[in-house]
């Protein structure tokens, strides 16, 4: 797995958690909700779930993602 697609991985991990960019965030905290998606769904599921948010949530799903994408980047800098 590229360090493109490990990052993507995590991101979509973050996204179908449940933390909120409201939220006090810690990298572990990140780290920590991150791992347990990935176990709990895979890369498979992970994009499955993805895909259902966005479609339940299209006004905001870009939002989250591009929050996730900056999110994942500082807790595993």
């Amino acid at each position: 797995m590229s360090v493109q697609e490990l990052a993507s991985m995590r991101a979509e991990a973050l996204f179908v958690s449940d933390l909120q960019r409201s939220d006090v965030l810690t990298a572990d905290l990140v780290r920590d909700a991150v791992s347990r998606n990935v176990r709990r769904y895979g890369p498979r599921g992970l994009a499955a779930r993805v895909a259902e948010e966005y479609g339940e949530h299209p006004e905001c799903a870009v939002g989250r993602m591009s929050w996730c994408l900056g999110t994942v980047e500082l807790a595993y800098a």
